[in-house]
């Protein structure tokens, strides 16, 4: 590998890397109020739950398994919410994949210039997508936790 080619690899990873910042920090953003949810809201009533289950009449299995029971909503939320963040960065990944095969292909064929550009351009259109998406996924996520987007 030569220097140019080097120096070009070197300005392709930095800007992917620009643009995967780009869809972290949207993804961030948008899941913050779900992130809220689930850290406050559903913690709140966990711990709440959870201090009404220690008393002195039980016995330590049944705090124990009324403790447990108290857990349950917060690990569902935390698993679904964690679930579809999975799929997303699958997807996310899949499709920065594509990019990365064209290029490599491109590369073989030495079509240099137009390749780098391409790709470019393809992992731009595929982040574009992705951050689309995220308000879908934020939505999906609000309804299936019974989050009012009034109360945002």
């Amino acid at each position: 590998m030569n220097h140019i080619d080097a120096a070009e690899e070197r300005i392709v990873t930095e800007r992917l890397r620009q643009k995967l910042n780009e869809v972290n920090s949207a993804a961030q953003s948008q899941l913050a109020v779900v992130q809220d949810h689930v850290n406050f809201t559903l913690q709140k009533a966990y711990f709440r739950c959870a201090y009404e289950c220690f008393d002195r009449r039980r016995k330590q299995d049944d705090i124990s398994m009324c403790v447990e029971n108290c857990s349950i909503p917060v690990l569902q939320a935390q698993n679904l919410v964690e679930g579809e963040m999975a799929k997303f960065q699958e997807r996310l990944n899949r499709s920065l994949m594509v990019c990365q095969d064209k290029f490599e292909s491109a590369k073989l064929q030495n079509v240099r210039t137009d390749a780098t550009r391409d790709m470019e351009s393809c992992v731009n259109q595929s982040v574009e997508e992705n951050i689309k998406a995220l308000p879908h996924l934020v939505a999906k996520l609000k309804a299936s936790l019974a989050i009012d987007s009034t109360n945002e």
